[in-house]
C-alpha cells in the first residue's frame, strides 16, 4: 500500500495510484480492485469518485495531457529542445513510452473515448510545432509540423525497441535537416541564444576595383 501526504484528498490519491499502475503495468493488466488495494480503500469507495474503470482511464489520460511550458527561448531552440527532453526521459528507469499510444494499442481504436483523447493530445503537440514554425516564417509550417511530430513518435518507438536514448539525438539531427531545408540556418547547433534567421539569396558580388599602377 502506498503512503500518501496526510492532506491529500482521496480522489487525488486514487488518480495518482492509477496513473502509476496504468503507465508502468498496463491498463488491461491493472484492475480497479488492484488500484483500490494499493490506495488502501474498498472498491465501493473508489467507485464513489470514479463510477467506472473507463472513467478512471479517461481521468488518467487527461492528467497526462500537458502542454509544453511557455518559454522565452527562440522557436528553433524550443523545437530542438523537445528532442533533448526526450533523451532525458528515455534515460529514466520509469519510461514506458507514450501513454496515449499505449492506451490506444491496449484498448483498440474502437474505444472512442480513449482514441479521442489520444488524437487530441497528438494534435496539440503538432499544432505547438506549427506555431513555432509560423514564427520562423517557413513556407509550409503545417507539413513540417507533421514531420516533426513523426520524428518524436518514431524516436519513442525506436527507444522502446532498442533501449537506446540516443534515438532522440538521431531524431534531433533529422529535425535540424528539416529546418535547414525549410530555410532556417541559425540556431541549429546546441546553442539556442541567437534569434532565428531565414536564408536569403546572396546579392551578386561587386567587382573589385583595380588598383592604379604607378
Amino acid at each position: 500500500m502506498t503512503a500518501f501526504p496526510e492532506k491529500q484528498d482521496m480522489k487525488t490519491r486514487i488518480l495518482e495510484t492509477a496513473d502509476r499502475l496504468f503507465y508502468l503495468q498496463g491498463i488491461r493488466a491493472v484492475g480497479v480492485d488492484t488500484v483500490a488495494a494499493e490506495v488502501g480503500i474498498s472498491k465501493r469507495t473508489l467507485y464513489n469518485h470514479f463510477p467506472s474503470k473507463d472513467a478512471l482511464i479517461a481521468a488518467y489520460l487527461q492528467r497526462r495531457f500537458k502542454m509544453p511550458p511557455l518559454s522565452d527561448k527562440a522557436p528553433t531552440a524550443q523545437i530542438l529542445g523537445t528532442f533533448d527532453s526526450l533523451e532525458r526521459r528515455f534515460g529514466s528507469a520509469g519510461f514506458r513510452g507514450c501513454p496515449f499510444v499505449n492506451a490506444v494499442a491496449e484498448l483498440g481504436a474502437e474505444d472512442r473515448a480513449v482514441r479521442k483523447i489520444a488524437v487530441a493530445f497528438k494534435e496539440s503537440r503538432r499544432v505547438w510545432f506549427r506555431g513555432l514554425l509560423t514564427q520562423l516564417g517557413v513556407d509550409d509550417p503545417d507539413g513540417i509540423a507533421t514531420q516533426l511530430a513523426l520524428l518524436v513518435d518514431g524516436s519513442i518507438a525506436q527507444n522502446l525497441v532498442r533501449d537506446d536514448p540516443s534515438m532522440a539525438r538521431a531524431a534531433k539531427a533529422a529535425a535540424r535537416i528539416l529546418l535547414a531545408n525549410a530555410g532556417i540556418t541559425d540556431n541549429l547547433s546546441t546553442e539556442p541564444d541567437k534569434p532565428p534567421r531565414r536564408t536569403r539569396t546572396a546579392s551578386p558580388a561587386r567587382p573589385a576595383k583595380s588598383k592604379s599602377r604607378r
